[in-house]
């Protein structure tokens, strides 16, 4: 499926903007004219329908039987080795027990991220494929090539940003149309036809896209997602780079012998803070609901940003009616967290040149903030 979009990325022209001549916010041309005086669109994405591969999971007898896994074959109490196992899947079962009712009922998760697609010597370019993947199945299959489904190519070159989620549009349709009218499909493994109802469980990427995705913006101070604004992070006076060193003893038990010691973190420093309060679901949605959608509206900073606040935007996941209900709604993959932390390790202790955080002003900076 091919949809036009802005030269600029402002908008798609699907629905009802397919016949506008010109972009609604920076009126660039919806087409542009080829020698032979044909109208050519000057932009296209590529989307994949969803839907039509969730049917088919149910009329290949190599799938149909594994999409109730999660549901027929339980593990002890404690034992973790599917996403069915945690507490974000039960908390969801808990919250809407219709759902939870038929096993074939799919849950998805989202997962995206930009990579180069040309040589590394060629000229930048930012290309960002969607995919989409059915928690159903048992873990062997889960994350195997035929499971992983590529939703849709937002294309470069440039990095999309928080406008990623112009791009988001016909698979949020799709995805309310699961939620809301749910889509008759045929059951092979056990012949019979029923409606399915499926469900976005969270998004998974890096910490960069993470605030693409959510709308708090991982850049500054306030980076973080959970402390938000009640954070203790810090600039350094040399680097000038935003720190957190020495802001998690605040979540150590208050009688923890860590939270005494004057020197052994920050200098001269004991800490006695409380821990940050933990928002809820209501609260973060009740924060979000009053900035405007970059589908709407075009961008731009809100006062506060980088103060009181890292919003960027209303997320487009919130129109889904469910999403204020997750106990998890994104999450950091492991590669990049794991990977980043070992880099910067490795490279600091066996003095990588060009790599290591061991440098002049990291070296002025040690004994402003430690003994």
């Amino acid at each position: 499926m091919r949809i036009n979009y802005c030269e600029n990325g402002c908008m798609l022209y699907y629905k009802d903007y397919i016949d506008l001549e010109s972009c609604k916010f920076c009126q660039r041309a919806h087409f542009r004219k080829a020698p032979s005086g044909k109208k050519v669109d000057v932009k296209a994405m590529h989307y994949l329908p969803l839907i039509p591969r969730l049917k088919r999971l149910y009329a290949s007898n190599r799938s149909a039987p594994h999409m109730r896994w999660h549901h027929e074959n339980r593990r002890p109490p404690g034992v973790m080795c599917h996403p069915s196992d945690g507490e974000a899947w039960k908390h969801f079962d808990r919250k809407y027990p219709e759902f939870a009712a038929e096993p074939r009922n799919i849950r998805l998760g989202l997962c995206s991220d930009g990579f180069t697609p040309y040589s590394v010597s060629a000229a930048p370019y930012s290309c960002w494929p969607v995919y989409l993947t059915p928690y159903n199945l048992p873990p062997e299959m889960c994350m195997t090539s035929p499971y992983i489904f590529l939703n849709c190519i937002i294309p470069g070159p440039l990095n999309p940003k928080i406008m990623i989620d112009v791009y988001f549009q016909p698979l949020i349709d799709e995805l309310n149309q699961l939620w809301i009218e749910r889509v008759e499909t045929f059951d092979v493994s056990l012949k019979q036809n029923f409606n399915l109802w499926a469900v976005l469980m969270w998004t998974i990427s890096d910490f960069f896209a993470y605030g693409m995705l959510s709308g708090w913006m991982k850049t500054g101070k306030l980076a973080c997602p959970y402390c938000m604004e009640n954070t203790k992070s810090f600039t350094l006076k040399h680097g000038q780079k935003n720190c957190w060193f020495d802001c998690h003893r605040r979540f150590l038990p208050m009688d923890h012998e860590f939270r005494n010691m004057k020197n052994e973190f920050r200098n001269n420093t004991v800490d006695r803070d409380c821990p940050p309060p933990i928002y809820t679901r209501e609260q973060v949605w009740e924060r979000a609901q009053h900035f405007p959608k970059v589908t709407e509206e075009q961008p731009y900073k809100f006062d506060g940003y980088g103060v009181a606040h890292n919003w960027t935007k209303q997320s487009i996941f919130w129109e889904l009616s469910y999403w204020k209900d997750h106990l998890l709604r994104h999450n950091l993959d492991p590669m990049h967290t794991e990977k980043n932390y070992f880099d910067n390790l490795f490279n600091t202790v066996m003095d990588v040149n060009d790599k290591t955080k061991d440098n002049i002003k990291a070296r002025m900076d040690l004994p402003e903030y430690c003994r």
